[in-house]
């Protein structure tokens, strides 16, 4: 069977910590050769949304959500999850709309990870966990794969690309899929490929919210 080659965790210039712009990312994908880009920006679907409208058979709409505990990965998402709400609530509306549920980097709890008790208390809701995120340390990531595996849970892998550069570095090998229904199949074989970035690499999720802000008071002044 022929698989694809898939990284699940990516940020635009439509989250507050990245100045990546989209048409950059779509080139890059397809320079890495990447079968499909998946746009994770935190709390927003509306750059992944404007993408989806120029490559529609390339992209897929995915979300980063922070609810009142740690933060949900989503994919094949058609309406927009605010942050600040609830896991339950936040799984409760993704659930409405079919798409697919990920926990984001679980062990990464400077970054709002999940504790093995919310996973468990919570696995009814979820179709898998980021078990690979590059921007966190080998442990944390050995950590997540043993727990999914425990719990017969999927798990998702990706960059969590902050910068052009960053794209690619993690992310799943997979079968070919069309639809929410159809991810949740194809994780269920998917293999994990790439490894961990350099710790360096925060310095451009920095810059970015940085520069942001100073965008905002500069421009407030004027």
């Amino acid at each position: 069977m022929d698989l694809i080659k898939v990284d699940f965790h990516v940020h635009s210039c439509f989250s507050p910590d990245s100045i990546s712009n989209l048409n950059d990312l779509y080139n890059q994908a397809k320079k890495l050769g990447l079968s499909r880009l998946v746009i994770t920006d935190h709390n927003t679907i509306k750059g992944a949304e404007l993408l989806r409208k120029e490559f529609p058979d390339f992209v897929i709409v995915g979300e980063e959500i922070k609810t009142t505990a740690g933060e949900v990965l989503a994919f094949f998402v058609e309406e927009e999850i605010p942050a600040g709400l609830t896991p339950v609530e936040v799984f409760k509306r993704l659930r409405e709309q079919g798409a697919v549920i990920s926990l984001s980097h679980p062990y990464a709890f400077n970054r709002y990870g999940w504790s093995d008790k919310e996973m468990i208390d919570y696995s009814e809701y979820l179709d898998a966990i980021e078990t690979h995120n590059a921007r966190c340390t080998p442990g944390m990531n050995r950590d997540a794969v043993e727990f999914a595996r425990q719990h017969g849970l999927s798990g998702t892998a990706g960059s969590d690309s902050h910068s052009i550069s960053e794209l690619g570095k993690m992310g799943l090998l997979l079968p070919e899929f069309n639809d929410a229904d159809g991810l949740r199949q194809a994780l269920k074989t998917a293999q994990p490929f790439g490894h961990e970035s350099s710790l360096l690499v925060r310095i451009h999720s920095r810059y970015a919210y940085l520069s942001k802000k100073l965008k905002q008071f500069t421009g407030a002044l004027e």
